[in-house]
């Protein structure tokens, strides 16, 4: 049985989906929707699909699920209006900038019992899903100390930073989830941030440099450090240390030839950006939620998931602001921290 799927965005997120979509013979891209149309109608002229209206995709019931790369401010009532029409949802992060607009969506979303998959792609990463692999597997023991980098190559303009809920909700996110893939919710959150790259982000309320600390009730520690400017590309990599060994992934490069010589020994930058890092995860993304569907067995990446990693960003503006340790509550998470 072929799925049939709805894009709702058609900027450069949505293509990237669209192509993840267009990639599985198990789903069939049909329509798209955009208020920017002649955007839509780029990507419907590529794909040879429909460009339909909100309404009208929620309301056709050939349509079996929708996957939502529209702006943030979108994410809340499009995933609710898509499980009440009785869609399967695949939403990229976050649910909303708001905490409270996010519980209440994971309230919908459970009270619907609809499928719905949060868009954390770098758990598809097949280096990152390797570690995780060894790590369940027990291979280093017992994990202790968790390092996150992630850092751009480069800020996005500010008139972006002005509407993306700032460094910690935009950019952290993706770290903040990494964390609870690999370690599970902290006790408290540290973060502190400065502004390095550009002052008029800093004008904007935000920092473009900063180091949070999550402090786990047994101890264990995981740092992450973001910072919007790499100039010598995408920075990714993540080192996690156990009792008996230690697991890391470094940069994918842009090629892997390496050259020694006399003068010393050099290699090439890392992947410029997201995009090259990332696409084989966003097609392995995918395929994980279609593999739910089929299966009927749980979303590997779910709302509380992504209620989960909007809380540790809630926290770590909480101690920024006012300088100090974050507890992570029960509230805050809509269970047990």
């Amino acid at each position: 049985m072929t799925l049939n799927i709805a894009l709702f965005g058609a900027g450069r997120i949505g293509k990237v989906h669209a192509a993840s979509i267009k990639s599985d013979p198990r789903a069939q891209l049909v329509a798209v929707t955009d208020v920017m149309a002649q955007a839509a109608q780029a990507l419907a002229a590529e794909h040879g699909i429909e460009v339909m209206t909100e309404d009208e995709i929620l309301a056709d019931a050939s349509i079996d699920a929708i996957l939502i790369a529209a702006s943030t401010n979108t994410h809340a009532d499009l995933i609710e209006r898509g499980i009440a029409a009785g869609k399967a949802v695949f939403c990229e992060k976050p649910i909303d900038l708001d905490l409270q607009r996010a519980l209440k969506v994971r309230a919908s979303v459970a009270a619907s019992g609809k499928p719905v998959m949060m868009g954390f792609n770098r758990r598809f990463d097949p280096n990152f899903a390797t570690l995780k692999a060894a790590f369940d597997a027990g291979e280093i023991g017992k994990g202790e100390l968790l390092s996150v980098t992630s850092y751009d190559p480069a800020p996005p303009p500010v008139s972006y930073i002005k509407v993306s809920g700032g460094l910690f909700r935009d950019m952290m996110i993706h770290d903040f989830d990494m964390c609870c893939w690999l370690f599970g919710l902290p006790a408290k959150v540290t973060a502190t941030g400065s502004c390095l790259v550009d002052p008029a982000i800093g004008e904007a309320g935000d920092v473009d440099t900063a180091v949070v600390i999550l402090h786990y009730a047994d101890g264990r520690l995981a740092t992450i450090r973001n910072s919007r400017r790499a100039v010598f590309g995408y920075d990714q990599r993540l080192e996690l240390l156990g009792s008996d060994g230690m697991l890391s992934v470094e940069n994918q490069l842009e090629t892997t030839v390496r050259k020694s010589t006399t003068a010393g020994v050099s290699s090439a930058k890392p992947q410029l950006f997201f995009l090259e890092r990332y696409m084989r995860a966003y097609e392995t993304e995918w395929a994980a939620f279609l593999d739910a569907l089929t299966n009927g067995t749980a979303m590997p990446a779910t709302v509380q998931d992504g209620v989960n990693a909007l809380a540790l960003a809630e926290a770590a503006n909480i101690s920024l602001k006012e300088g100090r340790t974050v507890t992570l509550t029960a509230e805050m998470t809509g269970g047990a921290p």
